[in-house]
């Protein structure tokens, strides 16, 4: 197998002293070394593989550089990777990828994928079973994590679409499950028994909300979003635009539509999943005409001034790691997209204690509620 020296590849200038654009892990690599042996015939026909939630572009950039693959095809959740597969792309020349527009186009006759494994059992439960349902007969599904983060669920998870499942002896500090065999018979049964997207009553708001696999909260209502919706009436009651920063299932923006039919809202979110799932929660409720969805990085492409009212619960997990990168850069946005005087409603674990932040970056807080775990703040924008 050629040897290809990432470190020294992988990075925006050799001599610049900026953090590198890729950051390629073991398990990435692992991924690499191992997929000439599970499938090296799909890797020399073009189109015969597909990479799913490549984080940063080294599976489909490695993929392309190290095995020769061609017009490979990438399915991504996160915005943010999406952008960086696509900026690292034109910094090395490469290209031979593109973005299919559903699960179906992504794996229609693949042969191999490639799939970094995340905490959802539901995500890898929706992607299975399209490989299994749309895949070639002799696909291969080639899944990497973090052993330490990794479970026997997942496995489980993949035998519902697959004949044959097994785990690959640990390297470093990583592990493989080869999935082989497409029960295509019982992945579509599913398919009709119980689909993808779920679709979930939830009779205390008289709605009912719609998941695709890995979606914030599923569907299902979020403890934090219900302690932020109890009291988000009572929010710039002469808002004309509101932002549903982070739209997950789609629940804030859909209750915020339906109670306050003068209202225009805008629903964004970095995740292809919860733009799709948020889209498919409005529709059902029949408010799409009045809830716009946009699949941005923390409302990064929302003009200035353009709301009166932000609504927020944000995230402070990074896949397994405590971050509240993702809720400060919310915040900044937040300060930019509403006009002087408008307010950021923010439910927040109390614990994390925000307000400070929420202070410096947007404007004066006030606490709205407080229960023993959730705190919801309205800060006002200078």
């Amino acid at each position: 197998m050629p040897t290809f020296d990432f470190a020294a590849v992988f990075r925006r200038d050799p001599d610049a002293d900026e953090p590198d654009l890729v950051t390629i892990d073991g398990t990435d690599r692992f991924l690499l070394d191992e997929a000439p042996h599970v499938h090296g015939d799909a890797l020399r026909q073009p189109g015969e593989v597909a990479v799913v939630d490549d984080r940063n572009g080294v599976l489909t950039l490695g993929l392309l550089t190290v095995h020769g693959a061609a017009d490979v095809r990438v399915v991504q959740d996160s915005l943010t990777a999406e952008r960086a597969l696509e900026a690292n792309a034109g910094t090395f020349g490469r290209r031979g990828f593109h973005h299919p527009d559903s699960l179906q186009d992504a794996f229609r006759d693949v042969r191999l994928v490639l799939l970094r494994l995340s905490k959802s059992l539901d995500r890898l439960d929706e992607v299975a079973r399209a490989v299994a349902r749309f895949a070639a007969p002799d696909v291969v599904l080639l899944c990497g994590g973090q052993t330490k983060h990794m479970t026997l669920s997942q496995n489980d998870v993949l035998r519902r679409s697959f004949g044959d499942v097994v785990a690959t002896r640990g390297r470093g500090k990583s592990r493989l499950l080869v999935a082989q065999d497409p029960l295509q018979a019982a992945a579509n049964r599913a398919a009709l028994t119980s689909p993808w997207p779920k679709h979930v009553h939830v009779d205390e708001l008289g709605l009912t909300l719609v998941a695709h696999g890995g979606v914030f909260a599923g569907a299902s209502l979020d403890l934090g979003t219900r302690v932020l919706l109890d009291v988000v009436d009572q929010a710039v009651p002469t808002a004309r635009v509101a932002v549903d920063m982070g739209c997950g299932n789609g629940v804030v923006a859909t209750v915020l539509a339906r109670r306050r039919p003068a209202l225009k809202v805008v629903a964004t979110d970095v995740s292809a999943i919860a733009v799709a799932s948020t889209r498919a929660t409005a529709l059902v409720n029949g408010v799409d005409d009045r809830v716009r969805v946009l699949r941005t990085d923390a409302g990064d492409e929302l003009d200035a001034g353009s709301a009166q009212l932000v609504v927020c619960n944000p995230p402070f997990h990074a896949d397994s790691a405590v971050s509240t990168d993702a809720a400060e850069a919310m915040f900044r946005n937040a300060a930019t997209i509403l006009q002087a005087g408008g307010e950021l409603w923010c439910v927040w674990n109390s614990h994390l204690r925000y307000r400070p932040v929420l202070e410096r970056i947007v404007g004066e807080t006030r606490q709205v509620t407080r229960t023993p775990k959730y705190t919801v703040t309205a800060s006002r924008a200078r």
